[in-house]
């Protein structure tokens, strides 16, 4: 990779980006979803509150981990039976290894997402694949 390409890929303009529509609509009809922790310009800390017992969670990417870590408590807790992630898709991470593989059920999600910005308008593809990671009581 020269400079530019290395660049591109640890630059980030923001953490706040909204899960596509059609893809929340989609895994809500399957896992009717009654809480999510890290919602778009939430007034809470989600890492700092009980969670329900069916949860999304389109992590801040900055803080994946924390979040996984978080889910993993809620769940060992009794407070959440279901916790359903949208992540990159990145194999190589620690936390892929120490919290996700092979714990979860993993859904590689085909083609880039196009996330959506703060004010809700369709942004240009993701930089990286995606992948659904669904931890279960």
């Amino acid at each position: 990779m020269n400079k530019k390409t290395i660049k591109l890929f640890s630059s980030k303009k923001t953490d706040n980006w909204q899960t596509p529509r059609g893809l929340f609509r989609d895994l809500n009809e399957e896992f009717n979803f009654n809480f999510d922790p890290c919602p778009l310009n939430s007034i809470f800390d989600g890492l700092q509150v009980k969670w329900d017992k069916r949860c999304f969670i389109n992590p801040p990417y900055s803080r994946i981990k924390d979040f996984l870590i978080k889910a993993h408590y809620e769940i060992q807790q009794g407070n959440t039976d279901i916790a359903v992630f949208l992540t990159f898709s990145n194999t190589d991470t620690a936390w892929f290894h120490d919290y996700i593989y092979p714990k979860a059920e993993i859904r590689f999600i085909r083609g880039r997402l196009k996330f959506l910005d703060q004010d809700g308008k369709i942004q240009n593809s993701a930089m990286r694949p995606s992948r659904i990671a669904i931890l279960r009581k």
